[in-house]
């Protein structure tokens, strides 16, 4: 399927793309960059936030663990290059940062793929991203050139599911190793 059609899907369609999803090589996601479209978000919601991002894979070596995080990029259209936002320091301007594990149960329907935990990451204490998670599957069998994924929240006991969908398209080799900041 074509990013322009995936773009005019709605949150139910989105849904059904994802439950028919496929799974993902974990290791082939190490050290690699992706832009992020949001998809199924009212306008009003995406203009207050942001339409694209760059989510990032890597490979901890000590831990051996993949982990990854959120670059905030400027808004330059969907096919600008990502260019992120910078720091005071001039790094990249990071956040909810996450590991990446198997997928188990989700509150929605949902094929094989792997799940990005927040929760896992290391982030700020109390930092409401924790209770984020975002089952991803690729759109085509044995690749991963092109993931699709949804955010839940996980309240412990409960479940709950958000409108919030997202479009991966692989940008490249991961750029910058960032840590979270406590």
């Amino acid at each position: 399927m074509e990013r322009s059609a995936i773009l005019e899907l709605g949150r139910k369609e989105l849904g059904e793309l994802l439950a028919k999803g496929h799974a993902i090589d974990a290791a082939a996601l190490d050290d690699t960059e992706y832009r992020g479209i949001s998809l199924g978000l009212p306008n009003v919601i995406e203009r207050l936030s942001w339409k694209t991002f760059q989510k990032t894979f890597h490979r901890d070596p000590a831990t051996g663990a993949l982990r990854g995080w959120n670059v905030r990029i400027e808004q330059r259209g969907l096919d600008a290059p990502s260019v992120p936002l910078r720091r005071k320091d001039g790094l990249p301007h990071t956040f909810g940062h996450y590991r990446v594990v198997p997928l188990g149960r989700t509150p929605q329907p949902c094929g094989p793929g792997l799940l990005i935990h927040y929760g896992l990451g290391g982030n700020r204490r109390l930092d409401p991203m924790s209770r984020l998670r975002d089952p991803i599957v690729a759109l085509e069998a044995g690749s991963v050139e092109r993931l699709l994924g949804w955010t839940y929240v996980d309240l412990g006991p409960r479940q709950v599911g958000t409108p919030s969908y997202f479009l991966l398209e692989r940008e490249g080799k991961l750029s910058h190793v960032a840590h979270p900041q406590r």
